[in-house]
């Protein structure tokens, strides 16, 4: 019989020691970008009620939520997703707040959904949204933060892919498919099973030319030449407002030099189904899942209680902690420290430099095994530190360096 007590369960980890220093900089490096530019961090409950997300509002399945009772017997979840509480938040707790607003945040989401995490159902995301604004600007500006954010992080091999969701919304309609019909579409390009899609456009009267586009939807994959070799005639007024505004927002990311991280995918249909306009993805090399996601979604922020545009993404830490390592970029950021360590009579003077080399920002530490020269030799050399410094009891000291002593 297993002993559960000394395992963690399926989908989360424990990080330690190096891995655990390279998150908490990544962390804090992506907060100091999005503070930089304007961006006021929000932090909202682990803990949520279950009708935020699903129920009535039918946000996350519930079969992606981890799911528990208070003392009340009211039905909890661990939150599945950061947007949807700052879509609370936004519409009841700061609903007066000038427009527009840019928040970020950075905190631990719990899922079943491999999407988000990878394999892991216990991650971190870090975000931006901007809310109270419907424009290509602020549209670009998610996107360009996406960009500065995987940069910030390190990462130089990536690419964020664009999609429309009006586009798709547009030919749909042409096509005289019912709400469930076009979900079932929906749903079978996001898994690429394009014999099924095939079968459900032949139950309707779908002109030639719709069909062939829908059918080729993964092929629209590319540079924004693609935009212009996509007839306008049988597609309807929706999706060519759409790929004119998806053009407006690639004009304003070259204008930003930010042109070569960028491509259009139009068969990008997202599984989160409160998206309504521009929608991507983040990739890197050597991770098959996304490192990030985002897109606009007019629609959440009126589902508790106000009329809000909105727009913004996520990025999987965990993620990008893993493209790095797989791109071996990986850096945790350890400085090389100094262990101190003295003979008897000399603790004052090994404190005192401990400490001074602390309020100077080294990292330091006082030797309390007390083993010997040897042995602090020795733990230095394990522990990768940068040199040891002996005490004598006058006050004088030596200094070991790595790469001659060490």
């Amino acid at each position: 019989m297993k002993r559960w007590s000394i395992y963690t369960p399926e989908g989360v980890q424990d990080i330690l020691f190096d891995q655990c220093r390279m998150k908490r900089r990544l962390e804090t490096g992506l907060r100091r970008l999005f503070t930089s530019y304007g961006y006021m961090e929000m932090e909202t409950p682990t803990i949520e009620f279950y009708d935020a997300f699903g129920g009535e509002l039918g946000l996350i399945k519930q079969e992606s939520m981890y799911k528990f009772c208070d003392a009340k017997g009211r039905l909890l979840v661990l939150r599945p997703d950061m947007t949807i509480p700052i879509a609370r938040v936004v519409a009841t707790k700061i609903k007066d707040e000038l427009l527009p607003l840019k928040c970020c945040y950075i905190g631990n989401t719990f899922c079943f959904d491999e999407l988000g995490g990878g394999k892991q159902n216990e991650f971190t995301q870090a975000g931006v949204e901007i809310l109270g604004i419907h424009s290509p600007e602020s549209d670009a500006e998610i996107i360009a933060m996406a960009v500065k954010a995987v940069r910030s992080c390190g990462l130089k091999e990536f690419q964020i892919d664009i999609g429309q969701v009006d586009f798709f919304k547009g030919i749909m309609e042409k096509t005289g498919l019912s709400p469930d019909e076009v979900e079932e579409v929906r749903e079978l390009i996001d898994r690429k099973d394009f014999v099924a899609v095939e079968q459900v456009i032949n139950r309707h009267k779908v002109s030639e030319d719709l069909k062939a586009l829908i059918l080729d939807l993964p092929r629209l994959f590319g540079n924004k030449d693609i935009l212009a070799g996509i007839s306008r005639d049988p597609i309807g007024e929706k999706a060519s407002a759409a790929l004119d505004y998806l053009q407006k927002v690639l004009d304003i990311l070259e204008d930003r030099g930010l042109a070569r991280y960028v491509s259009i995918d139009l068969g990008m249909v997202q599984s989160l189904n409160y998206y309504t306009g521009i929608v991507f993805r983040g990739y890197a090399y050597g991770v098959g899942f996304p490192i990030l996601s985002g897109g606009r979604y007019d629609g959440l922020v009126s589902k508790f209680g106000k009329d809000c545009p909105a727009t913004g993404f996520s990025m999987g830490v965990n993620m990008v902690m893993m493209a790095l390592e797989r791109q071996n970029r990986a850096d945790n950021g350890s400085p090389a420290g100094i262990l101190i360590t003295y003979e008897e009579g000399g603790r004052k003077f090994a404190d005192a430099y401990c400490e001074k080399a602390v309020e100077e920002g080294l990292t330091a530490e006082l030797d309390i095994g007390m083993g010997g020269l040897e042995a602090c030799l020795r733990y230095a050399r394990v522990k990768g530190l940068g040199k040891v410094v002996l005490f004598n009891a006058d006050g004088t000291f030596k200094v070991f360096e790595r790469g001659t002593d060490l």
